[in-house]
């Protein structure tokens, strides 16, 4: 069993998408980060940076329970658990990683501020805005060129896809539709009808 602490964002969800994907059996905590719940004592000691979502894989490394915290680095550990969505092979298993990092480092830090500088912030700063926007914007183009190339993101559905899918669930938080990157369009639709994904995206029931 898996404890999974998490909350409605697309990190979180990541994670539970991935649990449906693989069929691992989990319990969810909600951590709501509205009310300050990841500063508690009880998840700094779960992840001491104090961010969700992280895991406590209680049959983890030699059948101990086993603590992993950061998004990127729980879909990985979830993979190589289960040998599924990461390749074996040093190609395809490459391929996977670089366009995880892309995610971790791109897309999520900057669709972050896009939407906090977009809808969020206490005033409008013009050049935040342009700034996120426009970075925001070119990483969507990134993606859709990859996607005009392959059916997902690293060649097979993949944590690359896992990570990638719940921030561009929320492209209207970027002022951006769909319809303008028809490649992203086709891979998203096609996403949102695996019905682990459905299941990973209603969680935590808030």
């Amino acid at each position: 069993m898996i404890d999974l602490y998490t909350f409605a964002t697309p990190n979180g969800r990541k994670v539970s998408v991935m649990l449906e994907e693989a069929q691992l059996p989990y319990r969810v905590h909600v951590i709501d980060i509205m009310k300050s719940d990841q500063f508690t004592p009880e998840f700094v000691a779960i992840n001491p940076n104090s961010k969700i979502p992280a895991i406590i894989d209680n049959n983890g490394p030699n059948g101990e329970p086993f603590t992993v915290f950061e998004s990127g680095a729980i879909l990985i550990y979830l993979a190589e658990k289960t040998g599924l969505f990461l390749p074996t092979d040093p190609r395809g298993r490459s391929q996977t990683l670089q366009w995880l990092m892309w995610q971790m480092g791109g897309v999520g830090p900057f669709f972050g501020q896009c939407y906090h500088f977009r809808h969020v912030a206490p005033e409008q700063i013009d050049y935040a805005i342009t700034r996120y926007s426009n970075e925001s914007r070119r990483l969507f183009g990134v993606l859709n060129a990859r996607l005009a190339e392959v059916p997902y993101m690293a060649g097979e559905y993949s944590i690359a896809d896992i990570a990638t899918y719940p921030w561009i669930a929320r492209h209207e938080g970027q002022g951006v539709a769909l319809e303008e990157f028809p490649h992203i369009a086709r891979w998203f639709a096609d996403i949102s009808a695996r019905p682990a994904v459905i299941r990973g995206m209603a969680v935590p029931k808030l």
